[in-house]
């Protein structure tokens, strides 16, 4: 018994003395509040119709300005939100997706997440079905379309873990219900198999009028077999 004792004693002073495992800081959603609330007073301004075409995501939809322009006859509704990660994007389903009742999201994430560090490939695809799933609990019918992560200069020592991404999202979305994969990937290389020089803007990161064209043809490309 005195050994035990003396054995549970030094396992507590043990215990004690080793370091405690920091929890991860929790998003900080209020940094995008006031892009959030300029999305909600735009719909107070306009209340967009539902069923409509919702794309949403990071700066790479944010940043797509001519978006109305590319694919005229479809009412199209863009809620991206620049530098923001999947769960991010989920955490706001209620205030930017909800509302709509779109009939399809075009959704385009999941880079910034693997760039930061803070999520691997893995994690990456496991937030992309929770995202799905945060918008089926109420909008069970909305098809999902995810855009492959696409390849830049400036990311091009992630490629692995992007394609990655890719491929497990690609996987799932051949036996999930409603949900597709947009492939961008291939058309953004050149002969090299390397990104194409002059689609990225100075930053090396972000596309520039060249590189919204070629998605304007691979995601309309999808589009129109939607109507097949």
């Amino acid at each position: 018994m005195r050994l035990t004792r003396r054995s549970l004693l030094l396992g507590s002073l043990l215990l004690a003395a080793a370091p405690v495992a920091a929890d991860p800081p929790p998003f900080n959603l209020a940094q995008w509040e006031a892009d959030i609330r300029a999305f909600e007073e735009a719909d107070r301004a306009h209340p967009p119709q539902p069923g409509g075409v919702l794309f949403a995501g990071s700066s790479s939809i944010r940043l797509w300005a001519t978006l109305a322009d590319d694919f005229p006859g479809i009412r199209v509704l863009n809620r991206g939100f620049g530098g923001s990660q999947i769960r991010e994007v989920t955490a706001f389903v209620p205030r930017i997706v909800l509302p709509y009742k779109p009939s399809l999201i075009v959704f385009y994430c999941g880079t910034n997440d693997i760039a930061s560090g803070s999520r691997t490939a893995a994690q990456a695809a496991d937030d992309f079905q929770s995202f799905v799933r945060s918008v089926r609990t109420s909008l069970p019918e909305t098809r999902i379309a995810f855009i492959s992560a696409a390849p830049n200069p400036a990311r091009w020592h992630l490629r692995a873990e992007m394609q990655e991404l890719n491929r497990r999202v690609r996987d799932w979305s051949r036996t999930a219900d409603r949900i597709d994969f947009i492939d961008v990937w291939p058309a953004m290389l050149g002969p090299g198999g390397e990104p194409k020089a002059g689609i990225y803007r100075e930053d090396n990161l972000h596309m520039n009028a060249a590189g919204y064209a070629i998605w304007k043809q691979v995601v309309g490309d999808y589009l129109r077999d939607l109507k097949k």
